[in-house]
């Protein structure tokens, strides 16, 4: 879903006063750029999709990851690279007129998190974090004030991969992921459809067990 349209948050997901550090909430993220970095560039379009909970001995993910907040954003620099726009196939001038001010886009998607979160600890989680990360984080705390994940919650599928399978980070790529932690969503440089598709192999990595039967 593209523009400024958001999936209601039910009211099961209501915040109460003070969240519990010994469960986490986890958010898929994916977002989408002209650029290799933020200030000088611009992050275009971004997606955050509810992808489950763990309190320490119970991991629940939900049926289906439809409980998700996106938004096109309007460019805040003129610089950008014409390969990353071929890419997510966005474009620079219509998001002039159509996309959103980064303080309303970024205030309202903290708001969203921690509303969903409820009770829980936000952990922001992608693959691989670091481009993800840099990017909502700049952006959440220059247009906002600060960030639902704070500076540190946050998780990097592609080491847990890695540990998952006892292979290096270098080789944890999403192209030589096997079987078992494969989507079924395909990954089609959509914001949300990525954060979806994210959200998928998170839960398959997260609740996968060695054949012995011992998590990773």
């Amino acid at each position: 879903m593209l523009g400024g349209s958001m999936e209601a948050t039910p009211s099961a997901a209501r915040p109460k006063p003070d969240a519990d550090p010994a469960r986490d909430a986890y958010f898929s993220a994916d977002v989408e750029t002209d650029g290799p970095i933020p200030g000088e560039f611009s992050m275009l379009s971004f997606a955050l999709v509810y992808a489950g909970s763990f309190d320490g001995a119970r991991f629940q993910m939900p049926e289906r990851f439809e409980l998700h907040f996106t938004r096109e954003l309007r460019p805040i620099s003129a610089n950008f690279q014409p390969e990353a726009l071929k890419v997510n196939g966005l474009h620079r001038d219509r998001l002039q007129h159509s996309g959103l001010a980064p303080e309303e886009a970024m205030r309202a998607a903290s708001r969203w998190v921690k509303e969903t979160a409820g009770d829980a600890t936000p952990i922001l989680v992608a693959y691989p974090l670091s481009f993800d990360w840099a990017w909502l984080y700049w952006y959440f705390i220059k247009y906002s004030g600060e960030s639902p994940f704070s500076y540190s919650h946050c998780f990097d599928l592609k080491t847990a991969v890695a540990i998952k399978l006892g292979i290096p980070v270098a080789s944890a790529s999403r192209k030589n992921l096997p079987e078992a932690f494969r989507a079924q969503a395909h990954h089609t440089h959509r914001a949300l459809d990525d954060a979806r598709e994210q959200a998928e192999i998170f839960g398959k990595v997260f609740a996968w067990k060695q054949q012995n039967g011992s998590n990773c």
